[in-house]
């Protein structure tokens, strides 16, 4: 049952489409993955062209031998739907990273941040961490990515998910954004914020938003989402590029939270997003229920702007006072709607920081940056390094306790912050040796290992050992790189004719 005041207030903003908006919530949820541009398999083809490679030409996955029946995401680069019988999160694919499984909608925000390779990007409010590996696969491991997540439970997850996708060069912090503010000044070129929200967009998909939505939590959350927008500004550089995105209806939220903004922050302007993606599907999804005159077009692709008149639903009289400012500008955000996308609920909008940074300028945090540790302090790191690795990563290298981190050239001081994963965790020193950790081996490559051990994702053997079994095995004795089908999933121990398991027992699993 949707709530009262939720379902009087879109009927009012929606009129006659509401109909068809209602109807939504008992209709089909759409699932989808999006594949990991940074895992490349043994014959160096990276998860997004070997899954391309293996579709037919509509799409389809059974045709090309793979396990799940895949059809594009319109608007999501490596973004597929897949089928209610498919179960990717049972696959050991997952396990290694392979794909991220994904609202389709929730794919919707990043790629308006254009992220280029080299590029300094936060992402704000990035737990569980879909955005975040987004992000990370258009850096291509180049560049900073910092990972933000103010709530520790939540931070702990974003990092376990960074960690499964293999990414290098993110650094995962538990902060709020005041303080992560007062350390980065007009330091980052793209920030993200995928504010927290009332969750209206989730409705069909999660009960229990449904449950727990209230007016007041509605404006609770618009006055946190204007906090945030303010901490991200002051952390954006000039020229910079921020999107803002919730998965809630609420103009409260959305053009409200847009609007409030730009009176305060005159130095942005929002910039015009291209919709087609979502019209096409738009224009598909009305063509279903008989023939569309032209008007009948205009009327859909109106219906994915955000709008100035949905200021007067916001409930803050002050709001509704900025339609006016507001009209032929709020028309730039997107707002995805369940009765014409294949998707849930989303807003976003571009904004774009006023002015430039002179040539060669380099942003630096508040405290400069990280020195990282010598040689020396690395332990038997090297030696582990020259015996399993093809060559030994590049890059600073950090120590806390005994761990060891590869941490971007780019990554400032992080003193006084708190840090869950400032890099890639190498491993942990131990009594006379070096032990790599599992994020280590699902960021490698095999063309970066000595030893190499493939699994077929069919076979038993593989599902023994992501239960954490042994298994015999011949070759040189010594660290292994474990690989399902090519793709690292993590490591074993060769000795004696018998590969010993170090797949982590709180990862390890039954199928």
């Amino acid at each position: 049952m949707l709530p009262v005041e939720f379902t009087s207030r879109m009927e009012r903003m929606l009129g006659n489409e509401y109909k068809a908006f209602e109807r939504a919530f008992d209709s089909k949820k759409y699932q989808a993955l999006r594949i990991n541009g940074l895992k490349i398999n043994g014959d160096g083809c990276s998860a997004s062209q070997w899954f391309l490679e293996k579709m037919d030409n509509e799409g389809a996955a059974e045709s090309g031998g793979l396990p799940f029946h895949l059809r594009p995401v319109p608007w999501a680069e490596d973004g597929f739907y897949y089928e209610e019988q498919d179960t990717p999160g049972k696959h050991p694919y997952h396990e290694a990273g392979v794909y991220y499984i994904q609202e389709p909608s929730a794919m919707a925000p990043v790629p308006y941040l254009q992220v280029q390779p080299g590029d300094k990007v936060l992402d704000l409010c990035a737990a569980p961490g879909g955005k975040s590996t987004q992000i990370a696969s258009a850096l291509q491991g180049k560049g900073l990515l910092i990972a933000n997540e103010i709530h520790p439970a939540r931070a702990k997850i974003l990092s376990e998910n960074i960690e499964r996708m293999g990414v290098r060069n993110a650094c995962v912090t538990n902060e709020t954004p005041q303080h992560l503010a007062e350390y980065f000044p007009e330091y980052f070129d793209k920030i993200l914020v995928d504010a927290p929200c009332s969750g209206e967009g989730m409705f069909r998909k999660n009960e229990v938003a449904c449950e727990e939505w209230s007016q007041e939590n509605v404006r609770i959350c618009g006055e946190r989402q204007d906090e945030i927008l303010d901490r991200a500004a002051e952390m954006l550089r000039p020229g910079g590029r921020m999107v803002y995105s919730t998965c809630t209806f609420a103009p409260m939220e959305n053009e409200g939270s847009v609007a409030r903004f730009l009176t305060r922050h005159p130095e942005f302007s929002l910039e015009i997003m291209d919709k087609s993606p979502f019209m096409q599907q738009a224009e598909a999804i009305a063509g279903a229920f008989g023939d569309r005159s032209s008007e009948d077009t205009e009327i859909c692709a109106d219906a994915l702007n955000g709008r100035s008149e949905y200021l007067a639903f916001t409930g803050q009289p002050e709001d509704a006072l900025l339609q006016d400012t507001m009209e032929n500008e709020l028309d730039k955000t997107l707002r995805i709607w369940p009765h014409l996308v294949q998707g849930e609920g989303h807003f976003a909008a571009v904004l774009v920081k006023a002015g430039q940074v002179p040539e060669g300028y380099v942003s630096r945090g508040r405290l400069g940056p990280e020195k990282g540790i010598s040689e020396k302090e690395l332990g038997e790191y090297p030696a582990f390094a020259r015996e399993t690795l093809q060559s030994k990563p590049e890059g600073k290298y950090l120590k806390f306790g005994d761990n060891i981190y590869l941490v971007p050239e780019e990554l400032p001081c992080l003193k006084g912050l708190k840090v869950l994963r400032p890099g890639l965790h190498l491993g942990t020193l131990k009594k006379n040796r070096f032990e790599p950790s599992h994020a280590l081996a699902l960021a490698l490559s095999p063309k970066e290992a000595v030893h190499i051990y493939n699994l077929s994702s069919e076979e038993s053997t593989c599902a023994a050992y992501l239960n954490g079994q042994t298994f015999p095995a011949e070759g040189e004795k010594g660290w292994y790189l474990i690989t399902v089908d090519g793709f690292a999933l993590g490591w074993g121990k060769l000795a004696g004719g018998m590969m010993k398991n170090h797949y982590p027992k709180g990862l390890r699993i039954n199928y």
